[in-house]
Order: C-alpha cells, then structure tokens, then sequence
C-alpha cells in the first residue's frame, strides 16, 4: 500500500513540474510576441525574428493563443518591411485560429491589419475589414484598436482627397493614443495631420505638425517615419523657396531610407534630389538625377506590379482554402474522382506525347523562329530606350534656351516698362499738387500709356518669334 501511495506521490511530483514548465514555456511566448510588437515600428525585421521564435515554441507546447499571436505579429514585422504577399498569408493563419479559439478581440486586431494591407490594391475591401474591427472594438471599447483603426479610415479618406474628414479621424486618433500614452503610435498621428495641412496650403500648420514628428521619430528612432515625413517637408520648403532648409531634409531623409534599405523611398528622394535642383536651374545635375529615375521606374514597376499579382494570387489561395475548410467531405469526394479523373487524363497526355514525337522538329524550328522575333524586339526596345534619351537631352536643352529668353524677358521688362510707369507716377503727383495743366498732364500720360502698349506688342513679338535670340 505504501508503494502506491508513493508511486501516486511522484505522479502527483511529475505533473505539476510539467506543468510548472509548461507555464514558463508559455509565459515565454507571451514574451516573446510582445518584443516582437514593440519593435515592429523600429525593428521590423526583429519583429520578424521574435515572432519566429515565438511560434515555433508556441507549435512545440500545442499553445494555439501564442500561436495566432505570432502570426500575426510576424504578418505585422512583414508588412513593415514591404513583404505585404507574406504577410498576407501570416494574418490569415491568425484570423483562423482566433475565430478557432472565439477570441473576438483577437479578430479584430488581425481585420485592422489586413485592412492596411489592402489599403495599398482596393480602398473598398480596406474599409470593410476595418468596419469588421470597428464592431468588436466598440464592443469591449477597446481604446487602443479604436484609435488605431481612427488613424487607418483617416488614411483612406486622405487617399480619396476628403481632408476634412481625414483630419477629424486623424484628431480622435491622436486625442485617444494621448490619452493612453502611446508615443510612437503619436508620430503617424501627427505626421499625416501635417500632410493634411500641407495639401490644405497650410504651410505653417503642416510643417509644425511635420517638425514635432520629426523629432519625436528621432527619440524613439523610428527611421522609416524619418524618411517619410522628412518628404512632406521637402515640397513645404520647396514650395516656400527654402532651398537650403529643403536640402537639409532631403540629405537627412536620404541616410534613414538608406538605413531601412526601403527602395521606393530611396527612389522617392532621387525624385526629390531632381526636382530640388530643377528649381534651383542646376539642370546638369537635375538631368543625372533624370535619367536615374528613368532606369529605376521601370525596374521599380516591374517589382510593384509582382508584388500586387502576388498578393492577389495569395489572396486566391487564401479564398480557395477557406472554402476546402467549410466543405471537407465534399471536397474529400471530389479529390477521390479527381485523382481518378487526373490519372486518366495523364495516361491520355502520355499518348498524345508519344504521338507529337513526329512533329517535334516542326515545332523546334517554331521555337527557333519566336527566339530570333523576341530578340528582334529586344533590339528595338535598345533603340527605344536610346531615343527616349535622346528626347530628354533635347527637352533639356529646350528649357534652357526657354529659361534664357525669360531671363531676357524679365531684364527687358525692369529697362523698359520701368521708365513709362516712373513718368506716369511723376505726372499723377504734379497734377495732385497742381504743379502741371491738367489737359497737359492728361496728354502726357496718354503719350506714357502708348509706349507702354507699343513696348508690351514689341515683347510678345519678341517672346513669340522662335528666331528670336535677345531682345
């Protein structure tokens, strides 16, 4: 009798070490998807690796909350690292085993990311997943999502030009993370209020707004924010003028892009690079800067296009396997005559294979004759590209030459515009002061009047002559 009680005693001992263990492994898990959260706007590629580590743990111990979690924190580390076809796939593993577990909240979170996901291809779906959010975060008032999913209908709504609606979303938004005392969640905040003032030709407002972003991204070295809203503060300043402010942005803007290695907006700021000197007339270095974003918008939207056919592929699967799950009886019928269906189809392939053996030299000399077209058209897209650089040599020195006659203009105007009006304003203070008769007076300025017409018909004889080379 006493052995069964200590054998029931060591059972007793085994189960709650196990269980103890089992805790701390989970505990761990939690763990590790909130480092993976924390430095998803900083981080993103450790968001990444936590929320690996965290799910492989997670499959290990059969612990389906942690598991979800990590997906999605992964879907999250991936979409800010502009991997939106992965992280596509990653929230959906999350919004099935949430639904799995009833954990509503859960579900909410995960709609809000796929709604920013498709803020980038269907404005439609974004907003429906982010209504999906809106219903069970007012539910259990979730401030937090609340505020969340204000900023992401702002950012639609902005995408759709209807400012003033975005900027009442973008002020709940920061008014609620100022309340919870999120400061990182505050900088896309104020950075988007900017962009609304600055698209409202509120210079002033947009770049305070833009500047306090800008500094506190710096603290919490948020470095893909830098490069963003340092663009915004580029065309401010080139809008004003303030070409020396404008370079100050672009060269900080440039180092952040290039640390976060994001290629769009690097070629953004060679877009920046151009435009900045293009306004200040240095054309040859506009002109370096013209024909680099030349040859990466044809690479960079070869990429973009890739990564959208990705995404909507996935989005196919993703559809596909939603409805295998809701009808796995059906669908384990319908693979059975499939199969049958498919072994058949390839024995009847094999067939006509072996039948289209005679006219394989027919069909190699038609290969042959489609490579030697499509290395003709290659050739022709060489000489494409050849005169396409022609073109813009030739627009370049078109502008210049542009440039100069109004540069002759604006000279000629100050010479001799400028003595006409000085003798008009002379006659009007003689006559005021009545130190000139005024039928004098008045023939006089009549006399001032017709040189000016007579200057103003000889400058546009002179703007619109194209042999004209001075004036």
């Amino acid at each position: 009798m006493k052995k069964i009680y200590a054998i029931l005693f060591y059972l007793l001992l085994a189960a709650t070490v196990y269980a103890n263990d089992n805790n701390n492994d989970t505990d761990k898990v939690i763990a590790l998807n909130k480092s993976a959260y924390k430095n998803h706007l900083t981080k993103p590629n450790e968001t990444i690796a936590d929320a690996d580590k965290a799910l492989k743990l997670a499959i290990k111990l059969n612990y389906l909350p942690g598991m979800a979690e990590a997906y999605r924190e992964k879907g999250i580390g991936e979409y800010y690292s502009n991997l939106q076809d992965s992280a596509f796939n990653h929230y959906n593993e999350a919004l099935e085993l949430f639904k799995k577990l009833h954990n509503e909240r859960g579900e909410a979170k995960v709609y809000n990311n796929i709604g920013n996901l498709y803020q980038l291809v269907d404005y439609g779906k974004a907003l429906e997943n982010f209504e999906n959010a809106e219903k069970i975060a007012l539910k259990y008032n979730d401030k937090q999502l609340i505020a969340s999913l204000y900023l992401n209908m702002g950012n639609i709504l902005n995408r759709e030009t209807k400012y003033s609606e975005a900027l009442k979303d973008y002020n709940k938004s920061k008014q609620l993370f100022t309340e919870l005392k999120i400061p990182e969640f505050l900088v896309p905040c104020l950075e988007n209020i900017g962009v609304i003032y600055y698209n409202l030709h509120q210079l002033d407002s947009a770049k305070s707004m833009l500047i306090e972003a800008n500094s506190r991204a710096k603290k919490m070295d948020m470095n893909s924010s830098i490069a963003t809203i340092n663009m915004t503060l580029i065309d401010i300043f080139i809008t004003e003028g303030n070409y020396k402010e404008a370079k100050k942005y672009l060269d900080e803007g440039k180092i952040y892009a290039t640390l976060i290695n994001n290629s769009k907006d690097i070629n953004d700021y060679t877009h920046y690079a151009y435009e900045l000197e293009r306004k200040q007339k240095h054309y040859a270095q506009a002109l370096n800067y013209l024909i680099n974003i030349y040859k990466s918008d044809s690479a960079g939207y070869k990429s973009n296009v890739s990564t959208r056919l990705n995404f909507l592929i996935d989005e196919q699967k993703r559809s596909l396997q939603l409805e295998e799950i809701k009808k796995n009886d059906a669908i384990a019928r319908v693979i059975y005559w499939s199969g049958s269906v498919g072994a058949v189809l390839f024995l009847t392939v094999i067939v006509l294979l072996i039948g289209n053996v005679r006219r394989k030299a027919t069909t190699n000399a038609q290969l042959q004759e489609l490579n030697n077209e499509i290395s003709r058209q290659k050739d022709n897209l060489d000489r494409i590209n050849h005169h396409l650089e022609e073109i813009i040599d030739e627009r370049t020195k078109d502008l210049q030459v542009k440039n100069k006659k109004l540069s002759e203009y604006s000279s000629y105007l100050s010479h001799q515009i400028r003595g006409p009006i000085a003798t008009l304003k002379g006659l009007m203070n003689l006559e005021k002061e009545g130190l000139v008769d005024k039928q004098e007076c008045i023939n006089m300025m009549d006399k001032c009047v017709s040189e000016i017409d007579e200057k103003i018909i000889e400058m546009s004889d002179m703007l619109h002559d194209p042999g004209k080379t001075g004036f």
